[in-house]
């Protein structure tokens, strides 16, 4: 069974990057582009997990969270913040909120899917027939997808 991840981030580089590595891994993706975008994918289906930016124009990361635990139904929600801001205030700000994890940016394919699965409570190596080792991630093919899907469509976006 495939899991549902919701990807937060208003950076379009950043979303096709993460879908990349997450597709690769057998995910399901979504992607929203800010979080009142978010917030409209999340109450419209099932997700297993939401790795959300911070910084974001219309509902930032934080305020994001806190809507979404501020209601019952997510307050088991597993939350991974995805973020360049690596100040011990900006996790703890990140904590407070909600989140559950938090992971500076950049971040490389295997250590996202690493945590991700930790979170998850799956075994990474499996992942649901996961491919995410770094081995089998071609970085030539995360760079023409994402070149290709910023020229184009929205990968993901649903």
């Amino acid at each position: 069974m495939k899991r549902n991840v919701l990807i937060v981030d208003d950076s379009e580089f950043t979303r096709n990057y993460h879908s990349y590595i997450l597709r690769e891994a057998n995910f399901e993706v979504v992607t929203a582009v800010d979080g009142a975008d978010a917030l409209e994918k999340l109450f419209s289906r099932s997700f297993d997990l939401v790795l959300t930016d911070i910084n974001m124009a219309n509902m930032d990361g934080y305020e994001f969270i806190r809507r979404v635990r501020s209601n019952g139904d997510y307050s088991d929600l597993p939350i991974i913040i995805i973020s360049t801001e690596s100040e011990a205030e900006d996790k703890s700000r990140g904590f407070i909120a909600g989140a559950n994890f938090y992971i500076v940016k950049p971040s490389d394919p295997k250590p996202l899917i690493e945590n991700i699965c930790m979170v998850l409570g799956i075994d990474d190596l499996q992942a649901d027939d996961s491919k995410a080792d770094d081995s089998k991630i071609d970085d030539s093919k995360i760079n023409d997808s994402i070149i290709h899907d910023s020229r184009g469509k929205q990968s993901g976006d649903s």
